[in-house]
């Protein structure tokens, strides 16, 4: 697994759970690598949220340092 420095993108993280999950269901997997698989999955699940949650408060941080911006209304 990768260090801080080189923490993987949240793509990356998204794409390595998606192929843990293809795995798991596949239903050829070992009890102790489905658990393993299992633990990397709810880590890069945790990473995934981190990384949301701290994108979410920038935009917030952004928006009320930059004025109230108007949301869009799509009328079509």
């Amino acid at each position: 697994m990768p260090t801080k420095k080189n923490k993987p993108t949240f793509e990356d993280s998204v794409a390595r759970l998606e192929a843990l999950i293809e795995a798991m269901e596949n239903g050829d997997t070992p009890l102790a690598e489905l658990v393993a698989q299992f633990e990397e999955g709810s880590k890069l699940l945790k990473d995934c949220q981190a990384q949301l949650t701290e994108a979410e408060l920038k935009i917030e941080q952004h928006n009320t340092k930059n004025a109230k911006i108007e949301p869009f209304e799509y009328g079509g």
